[in-house]
Formats: structure tokens, C-alpha cells, sequence
């Protein structure tokens, strides 16, 4: 069988299941070759060896039972970054990525006083001065908290981008957790993460100080509305159901976290598109005397719930 033959072949079954068929198949064949999809498209005459088309074989009969291509690969992009993943939990989406970048702007500028201070300190003459000033640096940690981590695509993204970060990943799935230490072993920041199986917050024992920082991609779709859903049965159901209205999670978040949540903190939680109204009023409700702003994502779709204490 050829690449173009493969391709085709390819095509006429994801055409059935999916809205970028030709996509989907292209980035099947690039995986099971082991070339990158423009080298695909520029050898149509390629050979595929007999081990090869029957893993196509069997990726594509998992494709028609229903099987999501992010599964089947075993990896999935998200923030530039490639990430294990499985069903124990919730493919990467876009749509999350405007909350890393709110997260990863909001760091820097914290940041950026701290190095500036260190700095000045690197001008000291090696003294009681420098040795207090070096102390009090090293109390000026940033302690963030990724809650219902699943894959830890957002403390992995966070911690690569945050050399100095630290974080705690949560999720109440230890098959969740396992990907996630995959994940900050492969990007070689599993010394700046933390994971605890914990539901929502972590336990106050294991908290070094306030978070600065807390990140949530909680379960926000309604339960009658995810059972009439595609992803319903092909993703985790423990990481989509957010109750009869979507926010009987959030809601539980936010009850906790004002006294978790530093002074001057950052707090961004995701929600569904239809909740921006009744998320937002809540938060205002918890968090009076914060900035509490309701952003949308490149849809335009209400998407990102964003407090500044």
C-alpha cells in the first residue's frame, strides 16, 4: 500500500467521524510512520511496510468504534507543547490555552520586580546584608495550584515557561496523576511540581505558603446537556459533569478559596459558554471586593473567569 493509497483509504473512514477528515487522517498516517505530515503529503508514493498497515488497520477500526484520535495517538499538542494522554483523562483543548496565557502574563510581572531585586543583590559585598536580602529572596517563591490537573497540561505549560514557579497539581484520579508526573518528567519540570490526589484544594498541611496563583479547568457541562454530547462515553465523565447547571464544582472552589488565595492573588477558573452571566455573579458574590472580570476566548464565547484580589 502507498501513502496516497493509505490516505485515501484513511480519509473515507474518518469522513464518517469527524469534522477535519482529511486532517485526522494525515496526522494518523504521520504517527504510524514516524514522519511529519508534510513529509506525508510530499511522498504519496511511499511504501508502507506490512507492520504498518495493520496498526492502520487497527487505528482505524478504533476510530469507527467511537475512539477519539488524541487516544489512539497517545499524545496531544496544547500551548506548543506535546503531551501524553489517555482516557483517564480529558483531552488538551485551545480553549484553555487563553488561561495559561492570563496565567503566564500575570507571573511575569510579578516576576519581574523579584529579579530586579536580585539583581541589586548580585551588587552586594558578600555580608550579613547580602545574606539577608539573599533570605528574604528565597521566602519570595510563587506558589501556584493547577486543581483538577488531568493530563497537567496547564502546571507543565506553567512550569516550563516559569523556570522559578511552583506548583501543586491536583486531581481526585490517581490514573490522572500518573499521566500528569509523565508529562512534567518528559518537559523536565517535575522538580517545580508538586502532585496530590486531593479533591479541589490540596490539604492546608501541604501548602508552603498562600497560593498566588490558582488555575481551574473544573467539570462545568450540565449533566443533561453532556449526555446528549459526542464526547459523552469517549472522555471522563468525572472530568466533564459539573452537576444540573455545570457549576456545583466551581461553586465549591470558590467557597474555598478565598482563604487560600494570597492577598494580590490570581484566581482563573474556565467555564462553558452559556454560564458567563450566572459564574460571574457567583464570583462577585464570594469575592466582593476583588476585580472579578468575565473574558472570552477567540470564538468570542464567555470562557475565563479572572480574580485579582
Amino acid at each position: 500500500m502507498t501513502i496516497s493509497d493509505a490516505l485515501n483509504h484513511a480519509q473515507k473512514i474518518t469522513h464518517l467521524h469527524s469534522n477535519t477528515p482529511s486532517l485526522d487522517a494525515q496526522v494518523l498516517l504521520a504517527h504510524i510512520i514516524e514522519k511529519p505530515r508534510t513529509w506525508v503529503l510530499a511522498h504519496p508514493e511511499g511504501q508502507l511496510t506490512p507492520d504498518q498497515q495493520e496498526t492502520l488497520s487497527q487505528n482505524l477500526s478504533q476510530f469507527e468504534a467511537g475512539t477519539p484520535l488524541p487516544y489512539i495517538l497517545g499524545h496531544w499538542e496544547f500551548y506548543g507543547l506535546d503531551f501524553i494522554i489517555s482516557p483517564a483523562v480529558l483531552i488538551p483543548r485551545p480553549e484553555t490555552e487563553l488561561m495559561v496565557e492570563e496565567a503566564i502574563k500575570w507571573l511575569q510581572q510579578k516576576f519581574k520586580p523579584r529579579r530586579r531585586k536580585e539583581r541589586e543583590g548580585e551588587k552586594l559585598s558578600i555580608s550579613s546584608r547580602t545574606l539577608r536580602l539573599r533570605g528574604e529572596l528565597m521566602q519570595q517563591d510563587f506558589y501556584a495550584a493547577d486543581i483538577g490537573a488531568g493530563s497537567g497540561c496547564i502546571a507543565v505549560t506553567l512550569a516550563k515557561h516559569i523556570p522559578d514557579l511552583r506548583v501543586i497539581a491536583t486531581d481526585i484520579s490517581e490514573k490522572a496523576l500518573e499521566i500528569a508526573r509523565a508529562n512534567a518528567e518528559n518537559h523536565d519540570v517535575s522538580h517545580q511540581i508538586e502532585f496530590i490526589q486531593s479533591d479541589l484544594l490540596p490539604p492546608r498541611s501541604t501548602l508552603h505558603a498562600p497560593l498566588d496563583l490558582i488555575c481551574a479547568n473544573l467539570p462545568y457541562i450540565p449533566t443533561t446537556t453532556l449526555h446528549t454530547l459526542k464526547v459523552y462515553g469517549r472522555e471522563p465523565t468525572l472530568a466533564l459533569d459539573g452537576g444540573p447547571d455545570g457549576l456545583d464544582i466551581i461553586r465549591q472552589l470558590l467557597r474555598e478559596s478565598p482563604q487560600r488565595l494570597a492577598p494580590g492573588g490570581l484566581l482563573l477558573l474556565e467555564i462553558d459558554a452559556s454560564q458567563g452571566v450566572p459564574a460571574l455573579t457567583i464570583t462577585q458574590e464570594v469575592f466582593p471586593e476583588a476585580e472579578v472580570q468575565l473574558l472570552p476566548d477567540l470564538a468570542g464565547h464567555d470562557r475565563l473567569i479572572r480574580v485579582e484580589t
